[in-house]
């Protein structure tokens, strides 16, 4: 068994119970967007969050004990995209990201944004074109130190 396993086995318990990322966040306790990166395999859970999950998803002593360890990071299989959805935040980043860079260079300096202290909020809003995601995203800025 590894963490895959687990998160394969969430993901099965998910669809056969009908349930929704934004409901079992709210059992949770936190934002849909982290709890689903963590469902996904993406983030540890401490031991009470665990638990909720647990009890979700049939998840056995040994599946809950994966949601506490401390994964790899990153999940794409290969570094090109080739999901649809996932190939456009790529496509973004290969149009936008020298936008993003100059933009917070200019606004913060000589630095990053972090991945580490970051939220992300994501929305439908309605458009009689046609809704649109709206997804926000705030990373804390970390300047890089001289020495």
């Amino acid at each position: 068994m590894n963490r895959l396993d687990v998160t394969e086995k969430i993901i099965a318990t998910k669809v056969a119970k009908g349930l929704r990322w934004s409901d079992i966040a709210q059992q949770v306790g936190l934002s849909k967007e982290w709890v689903t990166a963590g469902c996904l395999g993406q983030m540890t859970f401490d031991a009470e969050q665990a638990a909720t999950l647990a009890r979700l998803f049939d998840l056995t002593e040994e599946e809950t004990q994966w949601l506490k360890v401390v994964p790899y990071k990153g999940s794409l299989p290969t570094s090109v995209p080739t999901d649809p959805l996932i190939y456009r935040f790529y496509e973004l980043v290969s149009i936008y990201g020298t936008t993003f860079k100059e933009l917070i260079h200019e606004e913060f300096g000589d630095g990053i944004m972090s991945a580490i202290d970051f939220k992300m909020d994501l929305q439908r809003e309605p458009d009689p074109k046609g809704d649109r995601v709206s997804i926000v995203m705030s990373g804390k800025f970390l300047p890089y130190k001289t020495y």
